[in-house]
């Protein structure tokens, strides 16, 4: 049996970068007429620009994501011993960077309606060990950092923030990734702002921290062959800096054209039964990196789309705690509520800037008809 033909995929880069090849090209001839791979003059001109981009004093362009996270806490000091407060409701590299520095990830739960750090949990999870908070801006919803942050300064604790899925979003005015003492991007292909492959990025005002992120990524090094630490080769390549730049120009476009897809998507399933819809919290700009709705018989639904040429995904089906990876911190089922709960219902739609009307439209159609043809079934099991 043949598969079936793809109506709106997930994701379509091609038509992310068709528009943009030709400038593309020419920015990556600069860098291979330079000879400027690793490092050097094209990141630090994307550094440049992606500070003023987010308000930040210092960016630091780093190999991917969890190194950007990774080495943040190194700097910081995190090691062995310590702990480290998170969310389960993230992509594995957040607790990844914990583990790395020989720290323990403990978790909180998160939020019933925006899916991030429930500040009511972070209090009781803080000991004497905590040595760094780490909120998720999970899908591109900046977390309520206001009584993070005041929990944290009682405590006398650095907040980093994980703002890999929240390039451009913001809270009560201040871009995310600002607010803490540090913020922490990744440039994956299908981020709102993505690379050739694999790059990150730290933005601090603390010129101590970038510094000392600066010499990790580059070997320990402060000087070529003088190494002050014991760093790790974690410095971000020359076209991906170059190309970031480039697309760097279309993000805050870009982000307006995914919350356009947003609210119309939102509007056509204000109706649909047995549909959470996702919530953008007063005072901050969701961007919509993932478009996650709950529904019951996720998996089902998933399936049926599949099958009728909608493609979905799953943002993220086993909660970190519950992560093979991490049986021996002892968490059981019903550690984190919400967190299993929204595991085992989301369902990430198609969300990208070049998304069309009709796409929409057709993917809510064909949601509605899988959610009625399953709805006997979902009344049942409620009962």
């Amino acid at each position: 049996m043949s598969a079936p033909k793809v109506k709106v995929p997930f994701l379509d880069l091609h038509a992310h970068h068709t528009p943009l090849r030709e400038e593309l090209r020419q920015a990556i001839d600069r860098v291979i007429d330079a000879n400027a791979f690793a490092g050097g003059p094209f990141v630090a001109a994307f550094e440049k620009d992606w500070a003023e981009f987010c308000g930040s004093r210092y960016a630091i362009g780093v190999g991917n994501g969890t190194d950007a996270i990774w080495l943040c806490l190194l700097a910081l000091g995190v090691g062995p011993g310590d702990e480290v407060i998170t969310v389960p409701s993230t992509f594995m590299a957040t607790a990844e960077a914990v583990s790395f520095c020989g720290a323990r990830p403990v978790f909180v739960d998160i939020d019933p309606v925006t899916y991030t750090m429930d500040p009511a949990q972070l209090a009781k999870a803080i000991t004497r060990r905590t040595k760094a908070i780490i909120p998720v801006h999970l899908f591109g919803q900046p977390a309520d950092m206001d009584p993070i942050l005041d929990i944290a300064r009682r405590h006398g604790i650095p907040v980093v923030e994980d703002a890999c899925q929240a390039h451009g979003a913001s809270y009560k005015g201040r871009k995310a990734g600002t607010m803490g003492i540090a913020g922490c991007f990744s440039f994956y292909p299908g981020k709102n702002l993505g690379a050739f492959g694999e790059a990150g990025a730290v933005v601090t005002d603390d010129a101590k921290l970038a510094s000392r992120i600066q010499t990790l990524r580059d070997h320990g090094q402060s000087r070529k062959y003088h190494h002050e630490y014991i760093g790790w080769n974690a410095r971000m390549d020359g076209i991906q800096g170059a190309v970031l730049q480039v697309k760097l120009r279309r993000l805050a476009a870009a982000n307006e054209a995914r919350r356009a897809h947003a609210r119309l998507y939102d509007q056509l399933l204000a109706d649909v039964e047995d549909v959470i819809p996702p919530v953008e919290a007063p005072d901050r700009t969701h961007v919509y990196h993932v478009y996650a709705v709950r529904v019951p018989q996720r998996d089902r639904v998933l399936q049926m789309l599949a099958e009728r040429g909608i493609m979905c995904g799953i943002h993220y089906p086993i909660p970190v705690h519950r992560q093979h990876a991490y049986q021996h911190l002892g968490y059981a089922d019903g550690s984190f509520p919400v967190a299993e709960q929204c595991a085992r219902e989301f369902l990430s739609l198609p969300m990208y800037p070049e998304l069309h009307r009709d796409q929409i439209e057709l993917v809510v159609t064909e949601l509605r008809a899988c959610l009625a043809e399953l709805r006997p079934d979902v009344h049942a099991c409620a009962m």
